[in-house]
């Protein structure tokens, strides 16, 4: 062997923990892979919990609601109690107020029913001197359809005089609905923006709610009350499993990955050194 072979390698020769190594490309594809896996896998588990609290936030509040609308109604609160007003804890309160209706500024909101298109009958009842100090709230008698939206064709249901109302009572809806907003000056409005229809119609101290009427007699048949639709969408549990089974679907992949680089390297054969006689 010629002095000048020795220490010398072969061009197909590579050291371990060589940068060209295959073996130590695959490790670090592994390390890669694991990491990304594990960030996956994290992220869509994350998801899922978050799901499962959302579905018992939604059942508790469905609960919540079911049982203010089938309790008894109380008294709706007047002017010294709307500071303490909120969409969490009252919204859909089963309430009744007494007054009478001021017919003559009647607000018109574009809706859509079971019964088709028309609109919600928004009218102010001012409350007696001696209720609550006194106070006017927005009351939402009900549905009229679209050949109904002229007063003149249901005057009979323009009621006189001393009422009580009985119903949901209900947040304000500002602005408008998706892709359309409430036309103040041009009287057109398309969701139950309390604040803005009291000022529009010059309210005498507007309650910061509205009232959705219970179903009862009208007389003329119109407007139709009783046509609030109280539903909360859940499919929470849906969302929870589609995130849980995605992690399930990354955590398989990262498995099969390192059983088939593992694989890889045991079968690959090392080169060894090569030395010219």
């Amino acid at each position: 062997m010629s002095s000048d072979a020795k220490g010398r390698e072969g061009p197909g020769t590579a050291h371990s923990g060589d940068a060209n190594d295959p073996r130590t490309r695959s490790a670090a594809s592994l390390i890669l892979v694991g990491l990304l896996a594990l960030l996956g896998f994290v992220g869509f588990v994350s998801l899922g919990v978050w799901q499962i609290e959302r579905r018992a936030w939604k059942l508790d509040l469905i609960a919540r609601v079911d049982a203010r609308i089938h309790a008894a109604p109380v008294p709706a609160p007047g002017p010294s109690a709307w500071r303490s007003i909120t969409r969490k804890k009252d919204e859909y309160r089963h309430v009744t107020v007494s007054g009478r209706f001021e017919n003559d500024r009647e607000t018109l909101v574009t809706a859509s029913t079971e019964d088709g298109a028309g609109y919600w009958v928004m009218t102010p009842l001012k409350t007696k001197p001696g209720f609550n100090a006194g106070f006017t709230v927005l009351i939402n008698r009900g549905f009229v359809p679209t050949d109904r939206k002229d007063r003149t064709t249901r005057a009979a249901g323009e009621i006189e005089g001393d009422v009580t109302v009985t119903g949901l009572m209900r947040m304000t809806e500002p602005k408008g609905a998706f892709l359309r907003g409430n036309d103040v000056s041009a009287d057109r409005w398309y969701s139950r923006d309390v604040d803005a229809i009291s000022s529009k119609r010059g309210l005498d101290n507007p309650a910061p709610y509205f009232i959705d009427a219970d179903a009862a007699p009208s007389p003329g048949g119109y407007p139709i009350g009783g046509l609030t639709v109280v539903r909360f969408p859940n499919n929470h549990l849906v969302y929870a499993l589609t995130w849980f089974g995605l992690a399930l679907m990354v955590l398989g992949a990262a498995i099969r990955f390192a059983i088939e680089e593992v694989r890889l390297r045991r079968t690959s054969k090392p080169v060894g050194r090569r030395a010219s006689v």
